[in-house]
């Protein structure tokens, strides 16, 4: 299965229910709601899919549809967020 993991050290703030990841190298900044934030946290070690889904199946009790990480993980992908774990 393709793992994902950050690409680099971002910084990143958490002001009440959201997340705000800074690139200093190429100046930007990308807000995530709360799960999404969940998400950024759990990719700082290799994730699958599989596993976030789990993981948020843990912390929140709510099925969260595969694909909807998917569509996630491939917007941050193209923010330049995350890379594939090898």
């Amino acid at each position: 299965m393709v793992q994902f993991i950050q690409k680099n050290s971002f910084e990143a703030t958490h002001i009440e229910d959201e997340w705000i990841i800074l690139d200093t190298d190429q100046y930007t900044v990308t807000r995530l709601n709360d799960l999404g934030g969940f998400c950024w946290l759990k990719l700082g070690v290799a994730q699958t899919v599989d596993s976030l889904h789990t993981a948020i199946d843990q912390e929140y009790g709510a099925e969260c549809e595969k694909d909807s990480i998917d569509r996630f993980l491939t917007d941050l992908k193209k923010c330049g967020l995350i890379r594939h774990a090898i």
